[in-house]
């Protein structure tokens, strides 16, 4: 394993991004621990957990032999030793769930409904505390662009990066996007960029289906309100989402459909995610003519 002073700073930056995706933000902590002495500590506790009462209780002293000499005192000692070792043995209670799922999902469907406007939808999801995800992300990752273009650029969730700024498709995924878009004569600022879940799932992972359920209805109130006439879908998740199935990226994308959805008629292709791209860039090609697609279909609308 190489030490971080043998890493040059190219090295270094990319190990350091690579811990931030798989959620790891503090590498340090403000004051020193002993991890050493808090694990002797557990382990002390917990033999001492399983041994017989009777053998936890400490042995007599020599005060607590002879019953007539300091016998107030030797009580009170003797409650101060015992009560640390009841503690320890008692087990810790778990954590609660301030809200079952099928009451966050109707909450959030009311939080969503009653918004007006995209500017109100924003201040209700940012208020709703329903979900989760929301407790280990930093921002609340809304919608940004112009939703009067009709044009809408759907991503997964929000990113590290995203994350941080608090605007969807930010750093590398987000300066990639930028010049798909240009290629075509596009821009971010010409269309309404969004995803389908608000906040960062911790290191990234997959949403659990009740944490879909939950953003589902602000997604839904996103589309009603911008009212798009087209749909660009970057990734499997969002293409799952919309389409159907369980069917990769490759097979889904380059392939205009019409769908329904929260009350509007649109259409809908899907490509692959920049990230995917960044990952694989034989894949550009790809994407590339998924792009000439969505294109060609703007210019004859």
């Amino acid at each position: 394993m190489n030490a971080a002073k043998d890493l040059d700073p190219p090295e270094l930056a990319a190990l350091l991004h690579f811990y931030a995706d798989s959620g790891v933000e503090w590498l340090v902590e403000d004051e020193p621990v002993d991890r050493f002495a808090q694990f002797a500590a557990q382990k002390a506790a917990q033999a001492e957990a399983r041994m017989p009462a009777t053998a936890r209780q400490p042995q007599p002293t020599q005060d607590e032999q002879n019953p007539t000499s300091r016998t107030g005192e030797t009580a009170a000692s003797s409650k101060k030793r015992t009560a640390p070792a009841a503690r320890s043995a008692a087990p810790a209670s778990p954590p609660s769930v301030a809200v079952p799922d099928g009451e966050a999902v109707a909450a959030a469907r009311f939080a969503a409904e009653s918004a007006r406007s995209l500017s109100e939808l924003r201040t209700a999801l940012e208020a709703f505390n329903g979900c989760n995800l929301k407790n280990g992300a930093r921002s609340t990752v809304f919608a940004s662009g112009d939703p009067a273009s009709r044009l809408m650029v759907i991503g997964p969730m929000p990113n590290a990066d995203d994350d941080r700024d608090g605007i969807p498709f930010s750093g590398r995924q987000g300066q990639l996007l930028d010049r798909m878009l240009g290629a075509i004569g596009l821009s971010r600022e010409a269309m309404l960029l969004t995803n389908v879940i608000p906040w960062r799932p911790p290191g990234n992972r997959m949403p659990s289906q009740a944490e879909l359920d939950i953003c589902r209805p602000f997604l839904e109130r996103q589309v009603a309100l911008a009212e798009p006439k087209f749909l660009l879908l970057l990734g499997n998740f969002p293409a799952r989402f919309f389409f159907g199935g369980n069917g990769t990226i490759h097979s889904m994308r380059g392939e205009w459909r019409d769908i329904a959805f929260a009350g509007i008629d649109t259409a809908a292709v899907a490509t692959l995610h920049p990230q995917e791209l960044l990952a694989a860039p034989a894949n550009k090609a790809l994407a590339w003519r998924d792009l000439l697609t969505f294109k060609m279909r703007l210019s004859a609308s």
